[in-house]
């Protein structure tokens, strides 16, 4: 049977074109009798609800779903500025959706299936509202393929690592390497690591970075120069008093977010040791306080509003049918200030 339209359906069911549309895309709830009063008449019609879709001339809304983890952690602000930023050159509108992760479940992220539920039910209600794309925001990098099914429409992943989609991320493993270039090119040989936690990825990225200088500049190698801290104040102070009682201690510390930077410079004023004067200290993220402490921490800052704005770009060349290789990471940049200075005895 052809030309049979969305019309016919609704008028022989007696309901509006809204409604079959609602069933066939499985969009809204509709109320079952209602629904199977709409199959029955599909069925009678002899055409399958599938072939109708592939008919339906979908249009587009030029809305795009973002999901964010939680927008009260430090690098989601910037990120969605950038995504904005995009959308407002493009007239692409956004709805934000804000998973509040950071608030229900802390840093629990190795069960997934803790918070799939609130990730699914998001991209649920997204796609009710015809969004055409979407962007997820994670609260920190990790892998997040498997988390969520967006039912074939485009979606890229910032601030985390998929295998089956695009992932805009920041080059983790270049930024640890020119922050160690720094310190060599300041005169220090002797740079010890306080990592993350090493279930993550920007932790084992920066260590390759640090492992990577390490042998191009061709640095004493100190196994008991390599601590792992867990991103909070409490482990860089910790783990600095045991680098600063070693019998040789290190000159340089890269210390992988400005958190624990902090730790370690309350240890070492605690220890009576200068900072930079006498230890020299790199911090990562560029967080805001880094430029209230004293001294002034220098640090790396993370390029957020760059990757919105990039994962908008490449999303919205998916939603107009653009196939696009992986993209080039965006780069991490040096922010001088007051904690590092040439050894001693230099």
């Amino acid at each position: 049977m052809s030309n049979i339209s969305i019309k016919d359906i609704a008028a022989r069911a007696n309901v509006s074109t809204a409604t079959v549309s609602y069933v066939l895309n499985g969009t809204r709830n509709v109320r079952p009798k209602t629904r199977q009063r709409v199959l029955d008449v599909i069925e009678e019609l002899n055409y399958k609800p599938n072939d109708i879709a592939k008919s339906l001339k979908r249009r587009r809304t030029d809305t795009i779903g973002v999901i964010a983890e939680d927008v009260t952690v430090f690098n989601t602000p910037e990120i969605i500025d950038g995504i904005n930023e995009y959308g407002d050159r493009h007239d692409l509108h956004i709805i934000l959706t804000n998973l509040r992760l950071d608030k229900r479940i802390g840093r629990d992220f190795s069960n997934m299936e803790k918070y799939r539920k609130y990730a699914v039910n998001a991209v649920s209600d997204l796609l009710s509202k015809q969004v055409d794309g979407i962007i997820y925001i994670g609260v920190h990098t990790r892998d997040l393929t498997g988390l969520i099914d967006v039912e074939g429409k485009p979606i890229v992943y910032t601030y985390g690592y998929t295998h089956n989609d695009i992932a805009i991320q920041y080059n983790d493993e270049k930024a640890s390497y020119e922050a160690m270039s720094y310190l060599v090119e300041k005169g220090h040989r002797k740079i010890a690591i306080i990592s993350g936690l090493m279930d993550s990825i920007p932790s084992r990225l920066r260590l390759n970075g640090y492992y990577k200088a390490v042998t191009d500049y061709e640095l004493p190698f100190d196994p008991q120069y390599i601590k792992m801290g867990d991103w909070e104040r409490e482990s860089g102070d910790r783990l600095t008093r045991e680098l600063l009682e070693l019998p040789d201690p290190p000159s340089a510390i890269l210390v992988m977010n400005d958190v624990m930077a902090v730790g370690v410079l309350r240890a070492a004023k605690e220890l009576g040791v200068q900072v930079p004067d006498n230890l020299s200290v790199i911090g990562f993220d560029n967080r805001e306080f880094s430029d209230y402490l004293t001294p002034r921490i220098t640090t790396m800052d993370l390029p957020l509003h760059e990757m919105g704005y990039k994962a908008m770009e490449i999303l919205h060349d998916l939603m107009q049918g653009k196939l696009r290789a992986r993209p080039e990471m965006p780069i991490c940049r040096l922010i001088e200030r007051d904690s590092v200075s040439s050894p001693p005895h230099n």
